[in-house]
């Protein structure tokens, strides 16, 4: 059956960031906009810095009821506190997290454009499978995850689903009843105010 209900909010780290400056913006998203979910996306390897983030992200989040997932870390969900992990690399450590965390803990998995390799990390106990990027990029293969995909997938597959990637207003107008989350990253954070560019996404007025 296709989903019917608005997609729930799902905010994506940016790569790198001062870590007070954030803080305050993500503290004015959370308090203003309903989010569901939080990912510390960090491309640093260095587990310092991934610790202090994580201990700060999680403060944030759960005073306010947002659940947070690291990027690919799962060894440091546990020590870090954290709800859970969002697997970039598609169904491949699906199973191995799942041992690992146990059956409680959120995994999730970004498959691309491939409804065979979501499929995959459903049978391997993801929680939800990210499909993108939703519009022209040149990251990645260049492929991209276009609406029919939601729609198959909403009206088939009971495992939630979650759009991420180069996401625009068309775009979110086409998957508003065909995805159950709306991850929103670089969009937010390319810009001067991210809340304002997500109310604008959104069609919120400010």
């Amino acid at each position: 059956m296709i989903k019917l209900e608005q997609p729930k909010l799902y905010i994506v780290s940016p790569a790198e960031f001062e870590i007070d400056t954030f803080a305050e913006q993500l503290k004015s998203i959370l308090d203003t906009v309903e989010v569901s979910c939080f990912r510390l996306a960090l491309s640093t390897q260095d587990e310092k810095i991934i610790g202090k983030s994580a201990d700060l992200v999680r403060h944030i989040c759960h005073s306010r009821d947002v659940a947070v997932v690291i990027e690919n870390h799962f060894l440091l969900v546990q020590k870090y506190g954290l709800d859970g992990v969002h697997l970039s690399d598609g169904s491949r450590n699906v199973g191995k997290a799942r041992k690992n965390l146990g059956k409680d803990t959120i995994i999730g998995a970004f498959c691309g454009s491939s409804k065979h390799d979501g499929l995959i990390a459903g049978e391997a106990g993801a929680d939800y499978v990210s499909f993108g990027p939703l519009s022209k990029t040149t990251l990645r293969d260049g492929n991209i995850a276009h609406s029919d995909l939601f729609k198959w997938w909403s009206t088939m597959i009971e495992i939630p689903v979650l759009a991420e990637g180069a996401l625009d207003k068309k775009v979110i107008g086409e998957l508003n009843n065909l995805t159950d989350f709306l991850a929103f990253g670089d969009e937010l954070w390319q810009k001067k105010n991210p809340l304002n560019e997500l109310n604008d996404l959104l069609g919120y007025s400010q």
